[in-house]
């Protein structure tokens, strides 16, 4: 019997109608579609492409064992995550082995920081392809109307994760910045961006490309902690003709 593939299809940024052709068509046509998701949520991937999946696809919700609950930095969380994506990696193994095609749904770019790249480290004895997709922070400056990079500028992408000395000494050396992962960490960035001098050209983009996109100033936005679909933006300021 002929092996399954097993496709990382990224779907873009949020809005259904940017996912490529070829991933909005993989979706649709899918028998097994995989998805990642919090224990009781929907799940974000999931969620994009609502209404959209075949009326005899079976669904396979990987749901994460820890998210916030442990810091990153704990031994057990690598351990706990490792141990998860082996477990979800044999159940697509069986399906690919047993001759099905397999879609795991992905947020944004499936190798651009997602879940999926864990998966696919592991899979080397299968047949995948990855299908690429607008990533969540194109989405992002685009909602900001404005361009985020011009001439020889140079585009730092951080993770909201990083200590703050860190992040502040890299937004001090760069021209464009995007920040994602904020969560519980957009005080942090906030107060890095100020050290840096950059706090009063930052941009919180929430939801880009979804119904509830909303786009403020940084330093007007209140809330100690940003949803999941959030994204901060610095625009370069660079050579222009």
């Amino acid at each position: 019997m002929s092996r399954g593939t097993i496709y990382g299809v990224g779907l873009g940024p949020g809005d259904p109608e940017l996912m490529s052709v070829r991933a909005n068509r993989l979706v649709r046509n899918a028998r097994h579609v995989a998805f990642f998701r919090k224990a009781g949520r929907k799940g974000q991937a999931r969620g994009i492409v609502e209404g959209m999946l075949h009326p005899d696809a079976s669904e396979i919700a990987m749901e994460y064992p820890v998210t916030t609950e442990i810091p990153f930095t704990d031994p057990r969380y690598n351990a706990i995550l490792s141990e998860f994506y082996a477990g979800c990696v044999a159940r697509l193994a069986a399906l690919a082995k047993g001759g099905h095609d397999v879609v795991v749904l992905c947020e944004g770019d499936p190798f651009f920081y997602g879940s999926f790249m864990h998966l696919h480290s592991r899979l080397s004895h299968l047949p995948v392809e990855v299908i690429p997709a607008i990533t969540g922070m194109s989405g992002a400056w685009t909602a900001t109307d404005s361009p985020v990079t011009w001439g020889d500028d140079v585009l730092t992408v951080l993770m909201g994760t990083l200590p703050e000395d860190e992040l502040a000494r890299r937004m001090a050396g760069s021209d464009a910045i995007v920040v994602m992962k904020l969560g519980r960490n957009l005080d942090r960035v906030r107060r890095a961006l100020e050290r840096a001098g950059r706090l009063g050209a930052a941009w919180l983009v929430e939801y880009a490309t979804m119904p509830k996109e909303r786009v403020i100033r940084l330093a007007e936005a209140g809330d100690a902690v940003a949803p999941y679909f959030s994204i901060v933006v610095v625009h370069g300021q660079g050579r222009r003709p």
